[in-house]
């Protein structure tokens, strides 16, 4: 299976924040989506990096004025990315080596999607349950 094919289940819509907005726009941002991390994207398209609810948290514990810091200051610069072609298996190897919840997905240096690891789970429990079934029916027939 490749990112493309959950892509197409869950849609290509990624939210974006400045690299200018402030820590308080980012938690809003956050709470109105019911989202754990934001692609950090000065127009939009590219990928500046990525912001998530660990970033926040590292700068929330002992930062006075925390809320007013800028998103540049705390998004991951580095940031792993992965196209449309790739296989979920390698996506999730990526994850799991890397310790990240949340992969864009880029086509020609623009965001064309972002993976979550729930994407991935669930994208995984579809393949088993199809492959239950399909042994499922063999057994029977």
């Amino acid at each position: 299976m490749k990112i493309n094919d959950v892509l197409r289940g869950k849609g290509n819509q990624v939210v974006t924040i400045s690299p200018e907005a402030t820590v308080t726009e980012l938690l809003t941002l956050l709470a109105e989506r019911n989202i754990g991390a934001v692609v950090v994207s000065a127009d939009g398209a590219s990928v500046d990096g990525i912001v998530s609810e660990r970033d926040i948290v590292r700068l929330w514990n002992g930062t006075p004025d925390a809320g007013q810091v800028r998103v540049s200051a705390i998004m991951t610069s580095e940031v792993h990315t992965c196209t449309p072609d790739d296989l979920i298996d390698n996506l999730m190897r990526l994850m799991t080596d890397r310790r990240i919840r949340h992969v864009p997905v880029v086509v020609d240096g623009n965001l064309a999607g972002l993976v979550s690891i729930g994407d991935v789970v669930k994208s995984r429990i579809g393949e088993l349950e199809f492959e239950t079934q399909q042994l499922s029916n063999y057994i029977s027939s």
